[in-house]
């Protein structure tokens, strides 16, 4: 049988990396996708190719804007037939009182973490629909359920993609495609550098599991839910380690 196909925004560090390297350990052909990192994305797809001898389509572009996104698509077919899974995972934060934020700040976070959602999914889905399978992932966080202080538009766009999610799956649910979310807690990525270790410490003190996560939990979370029945859609599934 041909491989799947999963196609995986953000993937050049952090959690969308951890995720399309597990994809590429159970023998998925990739398409990667990062918006500026173009060299190590090449590298990173190299690596893949080269260590789990799975093809590997390295794609740099804003995943934000459609024109981009209409090609990606375009190149994934040739390449793979279509895209089985989507991992919508591209996104920044934006840390801050919301009064000192810019319009262009908000609307470049709400494109990286949402538009791109958007374009992802309306490109993915008609391969979807007429093989009637397939699955859709988005990462999401913990603060689009309860908000964060100076993190007005990252909770909105990430309680957007929990909306966005639900909805979704509920609209595909007839033809067979799942569409799931992970809200994350704090993992150990390079978003997250910001905090001092004090204030690592004292996060951690708040977390039950007493760590932050790590960006491999993540993907192979997001593995297992992707292939997991078809039964589980519409569930927006918190790694946080207790934390909310």
């Amino acid at each position: 049988m041909k491989p799947k196909a999963a196609f995986i925004t953000g993937a050049s560090r952090g959690i969308g990396r951890a995720i399309a390297e597990e994809f590429a350990r159970h023998g998925y052909s990739l398409a990667i996708n990062c918006r500026a990192s173009g060299t190590e994305l090449e590298s990173f797809a190299a690596y893949l190719t080269d260590t789990f001898h799975v093809p590997c389509l390295p794609l740099v572009g804003d995943a934000g804007e459609e024109p981009f996104i209409i090609e990606a698509f375009q190149k994934i077919e040739e390449t793979f037939g279509m895209a089985d899974v989507l991992v919508n995972n591209a996104g920044v934060s934006y840390i801050g009182l919301l009064s000192d934020m810019h319009l262009e700040e908000w609307r470049s976070v709400l494109d990286t973490n949402l538009t791109s959602m958007f374009c992802c999914c309306k490109h993915a889905i008609p391969a979807m629909v007429r093989k009637k399978s397939g699955a859709i992932l988005n990462i999401s966080s913990v603060w689009g359920s309860v908000g964060a202080s100076c993190e007005v538009a990252y909770s909105a766009s990430k309680g957007g993609a929990n909306a966005f999610t639900k909805a979704l799956a509920k609209e595909l649910a007839p033809s067979g495609i799942t569409v799931n979310a992970i809200a994350c807690g704090v993992i150990d990525t390079q978003m997250n550098q910001c905090f001092s270790p004090e204030e690592r410490m004292q996060l951690c003190e708040e977390i039950p599991a007493g760590r932050f996560g790590s960006p491999e939990e993540a993907a192979r979370l997001a593995y297992s839910i992707v292939n997991a029945p078809s039964y589980l859609t519409g569930q927006i599934i918190s790694l946080d380690g207790g934390w909310q």
